[in-house]
């Protein structure tokens, strides 16, 4: 559902009824993970997917349905060998969808308000909702967010025992700290034992960093294709006659600095991207220095093998070891063949994606490796 965000809290605010579809599980081959959501509001308006087009037709009809009817309901869609053009996931996967109805008077209404508006100011926030349990509790949400204790960490709720409501909102603050969406089962009396509850746990978080150094040419189409992939970029550059407005004017942020004091004074966290694009060594070699030694997500640096293999050399001298080393993606991007820098940028994106979903960088094509991949974002040290 946070995946739709903007468009959800702008219907919300603006008073519209509409109906939530969200992917709750999904088991074999599927295009879109658990939180994938589509919404329909009352004028037939669509916005969201949930499948990538198998079966949002479909899901469609249950948010109709949905807005008339006022009933939460839980739906499993998967591949049918007898009918493969019926509905269904003609990749041979599996989703299962909860489709919930947000009325003007329905009681997730208050907390869905909260939630998005979260979302949208980019605050941190997890929302927790039942999507397998007894009818009466399908679709009640609970809104986590990081600070507070007990009642004070949580908005809304799901009707059961105070235990229950505890227990989940502790759960998904756990959740929330790393940023993660996923699913949590529990009893219906709030042990943590796994019983008659499944949870869908949402997490809100400010969007990842991607910190370009190096006020290029090359740089300026990094950024857009930094924007497009849902980054907060950066550029940072110690020469302020390139480190510019003008040059930079979708970066979130630009810094005219040295590298490596930005990096030290600047907050980052596992989910950084640090793309070295200046291959000029008294610039690399400090600031690749600190950032291979930070628990980061990625760190590429742009350059010819005759610079990679005189920077590892410098890097070595500077006391860096052979694991600190090896994190180092360098010359930076996948092996496209690029040539302009639109093309460089998109190599470069290339490598970070794979890094971070784990994927290889060959051909699909004859390949035979997972087209989609379970588990997620890898962490800082294995995306690195």
């Amino acid at each position: 559902m946070l995946d739709i965000a903007e468009e959800l809290h702008r219907w919300t605010e603006e008073g519209r009824d509409y109906a939530v579809a969200t992917v709750t599980a999904v088991g074999g081959s599927a295009p879109r993970g658990p939180g994938a959501a589509l919404a329909v509001d009352r004028d037939g308006t669509v916005v969201g997917s949930v499948s990538g087009g198998c079966v949002e037709g479909a899901v469609y009809d249950l948010c109709v349905a949905a807005l008339q009817d006022g009933r939460t309901v839980l739906e499993r869609f998967g591949y049918s060998d007898a009918d493969a053009f019926a509905v269904g996931l003609t990749c041979g996967g599996v989703i299962d969808v909860l489709v919930t109805p947000v009325g003007a008077q329905a009681p997730v209404r208050a907390v869905f308000r909260s939630a998005l508006s979260a979302a949208v100011r980019g605050e941190p926030a997890a929302v927790a909702r039942v999507v397998r349990g007894p009818a009466g509790l399908l679709g009640r949400t609970l809104l986590v967010r990081p600070d507070g204790s007990h009642d004070e960490a949580y908005e809304g709720g799901f009707g059961g025992p105070a235990e229950l409501d505890r227990t989940a909102a502790a759960e998904a603050r756990a959740l929330l700290d790393t940023g993660r969406t996923g699913t949590v089962d529990l009893s219906e009396d709030g042990s943590h034992c796994p019983g008659g509850l499944t949870l869908l746990v949402e997490s809100s978080v400010p969007a990842p960093r991607m910190i370009v150094f190096g006020a290029i040419d090359f740089a300026a189409a990094l950024v857009r294709v930094g924007k497009f992939l849902g980054y907060h970029v950066t550029v940072c550059d110690a020469r302020p006659v390139f480190a510019t407005r003008a040059r930079f004017p979708e970066a979130d942020d630009i810094a005219v600095d040295w590298p490596h004091r930005y990096l030290r004074r600047t907050e980052t966290d596992g989910r950084t991207v640090l793309c070295v694009l200046t291959h000029d060594a008294k610039f690399d070699v400090p600031l690749l220095t600190a950032a291979l030694r930070m628990p980061v997500a990625f760190v590429g640096a742009m350059g010819s093998r005759r610079t990679h293999t005189d920077r590892e050399r410098r890097l070595r001298e500077a006391g860096l070891g052979a694991r600190e080393l090896a994190r180092l993606r360098s010359p930076i991007g996948l092996d496209l063949g690029a040539r302009t820098p639109e093309e460089t940028a998109l190599s470069i994106a290339a490598e970070i994606v794979a890094a971070r979903r784990g994927g290889t960088g060959v051909p699909l094509t004859g390949s035979g490796t997972p087209i989609h991949r379970d588990g997620g974002e890898r962490g800082a040290v294995a995306a690195a």
